[in-house]
């Protein structure tokens, strides 16, 4: 028999857990037909004796929302052997939408999100007002990956309640019943689900809260019962779970009277355990034939700061912020003057810094990112320690740093799931059966985050690099990555390397597999910049049996397209 594509020899993770077994995959029309001792010529034959080879990656919470309008590529999470991606996340995207409130959905984006404004007014075409029309825009357009939607809260209350929507009053019974038939519309449309932001961190650039943010009972169930009439869809949920208890019952309500699964972002803050509360409420709830997941992150969730991102440690010094406008050449001159370095050294944080100041620590809390970053670091390699090592003050000993390799030098500061300074509570977060893998958001944080390597980071540093901790077992990881993101979705024709499932694989050299460090980029709409991030290691990624990138490289194929769920 002939077929399109076999990956000849590899060690093959199946997604399902089970260990690995040294096969063939064999592709044609973008479905898997064979896996296992192959005979039978092939139009290509990839050799991938030596290499893993694992289902495709599929990453549930992204921020492609806009990307997907004037772009086909999906980076940076193409370079990281992702094959599938879910938008929409967090209640914020483009549809529903009004002509006249496209301003406030760029706002809310934009201060959500952190997607400049700018890159989104030239980037959105704009060609659809319905979500169905949404769909219909991106149906016929060609990606580097599939790419899968939801249905945006605060997109569909400003659509239904306009102004009222966008200032969070109580929704009325016609409203409620108007947002159950968009919901329910565009979910049996094609939308994967629906999304919300109950986060007072989720602010428009105009500082206004989301305006999904206390939207009561009512409102909720009544989406919800959208959810179920469609027949199908899940729902996805960011919370602060300022009042746990009262919180999760609204939630558990929700999910009950939809009938659908439903995931809930899931990090440890500030307070070390505080996240295990809310995993036990999950955990209940499933005891209790619900279906909820925590949705959890495989390192910290961090700022990357120097002179090149949106932010540097001395974001808000007057001195500092007089020299935003020049190119990054001559910003470095101005600060080597001896004069404008003891007047940014001297001057106070301003109060919209105070808080990730704060997070540094005096410098006990941020990191120098090495060519290939190490994303649990240890306390004595801090910027405070090496300067403490060296006899310096360590804001002093910073500014140096930051002005090395002509000023783009990088440097991470977590703020989730490193309280106790190492990635223990990582580990038990994507061991636990009531989680799943995300928070990536790729496409988003565009100046200060680049969290779609998670999947890169998922392999390498769980199932090889760790040394200050226990490690997890490769097979486990594809898993949690391949068939169990795509399940929660409701995707199950991908996720697995078996005959009759989508023709989606990464060949990978598992001893190079490497996240390198992010460098700003200028390539989004009106010159925007936005970090990107990339890996060594991944041989090919293939996408519904074509190659999209091999060797780090793209290809001419674009194979990806959208999913509608069914």
């Amino acid at each position: 028999m002939a077929y399109d594509l076999i990956v000849r020899g590899g060690t093959v993770y199946d997604g399902t857990g089970a260990p690995p077994v040294t096969a063939d995959v064999a592709i044609t029309d973008g479905v898997i037909q064979a896996v296992g001792q192959v005979s039978g010529a092939a139009t290509r034959t990839i050799d991938a004796a030596g290499a893993m080879v694992t289902p495709g990656f599929v990453d549930i919470h992204t921020h492609y929302d806009g990307q997907a309008t004037w772009a086909n590529r999906m980076s940076p999470s193409s370079h990281h052997g992702v094959t599938t991606v879910v938008a929409g996340n967090c209640g914020v995207g483009f549809a529903p939408v009004r002509p006249s409130d496209r301003d406030l959905l760029v706002e809310l984006m934009e201060g959500v999100e952190d997607i400049p404004g700018a890159v989104l007014q030239e980037g959105l075409p704009w060609a659809w007002e319905s979500f169905e029309d949404y769909l219909d825009y991106l149906e016929p357009r060609q990606f580097d990956m599939d790419i899968g939607t939801q249905v945006p809260h605060a997109a569909v209350r400003v659509y239904v309640m306009g102004e009222r929507g966008a200032n969070r009053e109580a929704a009325t019974a016609e409203d409620i019943d108007a947002m159950r038939r968009i919901t329910e519309s565009a979910i049996r449309a094609g939308a994967l689900g629906f999304s919300s932001s109950r986060s007072l961190n989720h602010r428009s650039s105009r500082g206004a809260p989301t305006p999904s943010l206390d939207a009561e009972l009512n409102e909720l169930v009544g989406i919800a019962q959208g959810v179920r009439a469609a027949g199908r869809g899940v729902l996805e949920f960011i919370s602060d779970f300022a009042d746990v208890d009262a919180e999760f019952g609204l939630l558990e309500r929700m999910t009950s009277e939809g009938g659908c699964p439903m995931s809930i972002s899931l990090a440890q803050g500030l307070s070390p355990n505080g996240w295990r509360k809310i995993l036990g409420r999950i955990e209940a709830a499933n005891r209790q034939g619900l279906t909820m997941r925590g949705q959890v992150a495989p390192r910290a969730i961090g700022i990357t700061m120097g002179l090149a991102t949106s932010l540097s440690p001395f974001t808000s010094r007057p001195s500092y912020m007089r020299l935003l406008a020049l190119p990054l050449e001559e910003r470095v001159r101005a600060m080597q003057s001896p004069q404008v370095r003891a007047a940014i050294l001297a001057e106070p944080v301003g109060s919209g810094f105070a808080r990730l100041f704060k997070l540094m620590d005096g410098g006990r809390k941020i990191w120098e990112m090495a060519a290939l970053p190490d994303y649990e670091p240890a306390a004595e390699d801090s910027v405070a320690a090496r300067a403490e090592r060296a006899g310096r003050n360590p804001m002093d000993f910073l500014y140096d740093r930051l002005l090395a390799d002509g000023g783009r030098t990088m440097f991470y500061t977590p703020f989730a799931n490193y309280a106790d300074g190492n990635l223990d509570c990582c580990r038990d977060m994507i061991l636990n059966e009531h989680t799943v893998m995300g928070l990536g958001d790729g496409g988003a944080h565009v100046g200060i985050i680049c969290d779609a390597s998670f999947t890169t980071t998922l392999l390498t540093h769980w199932g090889r690099d760790r040394s200050r901790g226990e490690r997890i077992d490769v097979a486990t990881l594809v898993r949690r990555q391949t068939r169990d993101t795509a399940r929660a979705v409701g995707l199950h024709d991908r996720g697995v390397l078996a005959p009759g499932m989508k023709g989606d694989v990464n060949v990978i050299d598992f001893d190079r597999l490497a996240v390198r460090v992010p460098q700003m980029v200028h390539d989004l709409p009106a010159g925007g910049a936005r970090l990107q991030q990339k890996a060594d290691g991944y041989i090919a990624t293939i996408v519904s049996g074509e190659v999209t990138y091999e060797r780090g490289e793209a290809t001419e194929a674009l194979p990806g397209r959208l999913i509608r769920g069914q």
